[in-house]
């Protein structure tokens, strides 16, 4: 065994490369060596701003969440994984003891311990420990990359799962950033007849109908909500049955929250500002639903299965490679928006 190394944040795009302490694992948890890890969105505003929704960076922490790598070392209590299985990390751990998690519902707990958060290391390191039955074995025709990607994947699956995705219904996403797209994969796979896909960068647009989008939509900050309104119904020649807002602007909220059919779902999964200014009444009159999720729930296994059978693919969502040691520059191409889903290799 070699010595750890991490790319830890220090501050607002103070992302560095060091040497960190190996991990000692409880009897519940296993000791992984990380080989790959996705950049997420989330990772991406930590970087560039010190702060994501309502976490605030306050002390240095190793950013990464989106892990996979092969288990070197289990605790005595682990019965579900074994020494040198290739694991996809599931990037939370729950009290499991509070109301939420009693109720099944592990992605409210009080207390998660979510990867890469103001409550936990992340693992955009070499070494990196995690409790055992958060950890799934990858399928044998899913590689390292793809096991990396499940996770937003899994937020994927339980963003389409809240909004009611369905057979046959009319899917209006908003934000062809990974998640977005990611979500139009996923409503693809479970019957959604019609996807339009917005974005303001062309690039994104073209991967997004490459792999998922019956029509995208070009848009620019320069257009009047009611203009892109327009332009959206001109182009499904209808309104949309669910439109799941993936970019957290209030821009696209107050849009999903007009064009909306009435008696329709919006679904929030992107994460804005703590505080916005939305059209929330008229969409009430009109009993128009208006849902969160939240990371994601029970839907690893669901990923991994739907990568493994072949009903979604990752292999072409993977765009872009780094090592470990230009995490620093990962980050930065990654804002440039040209990239759909960044790998570090460690």
């Amino acid at each position: 065994m070699t010595e750890n190394y991490a790319a830890v944040l220090y501050g607002p795009k103070d992302l560095r490369y060091e040497k960190w302490p190996m991990p000692d694992i409880c009897d519940n948890e296993v000791l992984i060596k990380i080989d790959c890890v996705g950049i997420c969105g989330s990772d991406l505003k930590f970087y560039s701003t010190g702060k994501c929704g309502l976490e605030v960076l306050c002390d240095p922490i190793v950013l990464g969440h989106e892990g996979a790598g092969v288990v070197i070392k289990v605790g005595s209590r682990v019965t579900n994984i074994d020494v040198g299985d290739r694991v996809a990390i599931e990037p939370t751990q729950p009290c499991r003891s509070c109301e939420y998690c009693k109720k099944g519902r592990y992605n409210l707990c009080d207390q998660p311990r979510y990867c890469s958060t103001t409550g936990a290391m992340g693992n955009l390191c070499r070494y990196y420990k995690h409790v055992a039955d958060f950890c799934h074995k990858i399928p044998n025709n899913v590689s390292m990359e793809e096991g990396a990607a499940v996770q937003p994947l899994a937020i994927a699956i339980h963003a389409c799962t809240r909004a009611g995705v369905r057979l046959g219904c009319t899917l209006l996403v908003l934000g062809a950033g990974p998640i977005g797209v990611l979500c139009a994969m996923t409503a693809r796979a479970m019957g959604a007849a019609k996807i339009l896909i917005t974005d303001v960068v062309e690039s994104r647009l073209e991967t997004a109908k490459k792999l998922a989008a019956d029509h995208t939509l070009l848009v620019s900050p320069d257009e009047s909500d009611q203009e892109i309104i327009e332009r959206i119904t001109n182009v499904l020649n209808t309104t949309p049955d669910i439109t799941i807002d993936a970019c957290g602007f209030e821009s696209a909220q107050r849009i999903a929250l007009t064009v909306t059919r009435t008696g329709g779902t919006v679904l929030v999964v992107g994460i804005g500002e703590a505080t916005v200014r939305v059209p929330l009444t008229a969409a009430l009159l009109r009993e128009v639903d208006v849902r969160g999720a939240y990371r994601l729930l029970n839907s690893y296994p669901l990923a991994l299965a739907a990568v493994s059978s072949g009903a979604i693919d990752l292999k072409s969502f993977i765009t872009h490679h780094f090592p470990l040691e230009k995490s620093k520059e990962a980050m930065e191409y990654a804002k440039t928006g040209e990239a759909m889903k960044i790998i570090i290799h460690t």
